[in-house]
């Protein structure tokens, strides 16, 4: 098998173009509402360079979308710095563009006058504007849309607008922050491909391309070099420099082969510490802070478990992806949830199912809600606090804020809801605790009989 890539566990050598951005042992911390820190970056460091194409690869929570504001000088950091052609920033950076995931176009705008307002920013004349953004439309696939509204665009053309109004201004580096992850799979491949089309030409008016994804596939499609990020608090695990040549054929054994490497990467694998710490929790261990829970409900879980027994009880989770037409990163929080509750185990890129995934999978109803309600208890530890917590009282009823008080001190506002609504949800079925949304306040159910392990 072909060699693809290089991977150091320090940082190699970088190309030997000019740098246009460089990050130095940059750490970023926001303040939670009771007043502590709260930190998303460690100790970032980080080149780009003329000529290449980077990714920021990385899961919920590790950092990606802050890391590239700190880039665009949209936040500053909290130690460290972000240097532009050698000068640190001390604001917006002067010579990125940025395309975001949500399109961000102005409605009440053509594509035309979207398209012209970072030139209209910069003082450009309104006829050279014009020219400068027919030539972009024009190149970008839109010719004949200039006086469409955003309305009247499907959501792969209001991308290619947000594509060409970061091109207008032919930035030194374009930085993306997930421009695909928002549309269908089909216009997805199709705008990437376009992407790599436009990056070959030799008049590209931008130097190098930094994107960030959650998309292991898309990353190694893409990227000349990957970084790999590790969450909570986001630091760099691995830089992967991929030396294979465009286009790269997703169906190739080596292309497989080097998302499978990824893959082991953030999951932890056999590099060291772990990337994530969504891992298979020893009962009665950990906090929910330190054992997050993954984003996913118990009915995804359920049928991944039994998508494995039938074929065969292991599988390449590349592979079982790719058949079952999902990314790699469409399973991962289901692969999270079997693997904390130990109904399965990963093993570099492999998923087994366990003697009590199996216990799981061919059990009745009442029975498999009786062995979710235990391994929940035993090894989500929030889910775990919330029990504990609740027989701790006189009647069994806590309100909601007091768990959302205590999650504050380890997690974002909007990470804080989304770790109770999935406790919640995971609590419901299996009948641990019931949730009054209306009142906010969560009630301990009777005790299950106890069951006996496979």
């Amino acid at each position: 098998m072909t060699s693809l890539a290089s991977t150091s566990a320090g940082r190699p050598s970088p190309p030997a173009t000019p740098s246009i951005i460089e990050v130095s042992h940059v750490t970023k911390s926001f303040t939670s509402p009771d007043g502590s820190p709260l930190p998303v970056l460690d100790d970032i460091s980080l080149s780009l360079h003329e000529g290449e194409i980077v990714a920021l690869l990385g899961r919920s929570g590790s950092g990606k979308s802050t890391l590239l504001r700190c880039l665009a000088g949209l936040i500053a950091p909290t130690s460290g710095t972000v240097s532009y052609r050698g000068t640190p920033l001390n604001g917006a950076n002067p010579g990125v563009s940025m395309v975001f995931q949500s399109f961000a176009l102005l409605p009440w705008l053509t594509v035309a006058q979207n398209v012209e307002l970072g030139l209209e920013a910069q003082g450009v004349g309104p006829a050279e504007r014009k020219m400068r953004a027919e030539a972009v439309i024009d190149r970008i696939g839109l010719d004949g849309f200039e006086s469409a509204f955003p309305k009247e665009l499907s959501g792969g053309m209001r991308q290619r607008v947000g594509f060409a109004r970061a091109l207008v201004v032919e930035p030194d580096a374009l930085l993306m922050d997930e421009p695909f992850s928002a549309l269908d799979v089909l216009t997805a491949l199709n705008l990437r491909a376009e992407l790599l089309r436009l990056w070959s030409e030799p008049d590209f008016p931008t130097k190098a391309m930094l994107i960030v994804t959650h998309n292991i596939e898309e990353a190694v499609v893409l990227a000349d070099r990957i970084f790999v990020l590790g969450s909570n608090p986001g630091r760099i695990r691995s830089e992967i420099s991929c030396m294979f040549p465009q286009p790269r054929n997703r169906h190739d054994e080596a292309f497989g082969a080097l998302v499978d490497q990824i893959y082991t990467l953030m999951t932890g694998g056999s590099t060291g510490a772990p990337a994530h710490v969504w891992t298979t929790a020893t009962p009665g261990e950990g906090s929910p802070t330190e054992v997050p829970l993954p984003a996913a409900t118990v009915g995804g879980m359920s049928g991944l478990l039994e998508i494995l027994e039938a074929r065969g009880g292991r599988d390449d989770l590349p592979q079982l992806a790719h058949d079952l037409t999902f990314e790699v990163d469409d399973l991962l929080p289901l692969v999270d949830a079997a693997q904390l509750l130990g109904l399965a185990e990963v093993e570099d890129a492999d998923i087994e199912i366990t003697d009590e995934g199996r216990g799981f999978v061919a059990a009745d109803i009442q029975r498999s809600k009786e062995i979710f309600a235990r391994e929940a208890e035993d090894r989500a530890p929030l889910v775990r606090a919330i029990c504990r917590s609740l027989r701790a009282t006189k009647d069994g009823t806590l309100g909601e804020g007091f768990f959302l008080d205590l999650l504050r001190r380890g997690f974002s506002e909007e990470e804080v809801r989304q770790q109770l609504d999935i406790a919640i949800q995971w609590g419901r079925y299996g009948e641990l605790f019931d949730f009054d949304a209306t009142t906010g306040q969560l009630t301990l159910e009777p005790p299950h009989p106890k069951v006996q392990s496979a």
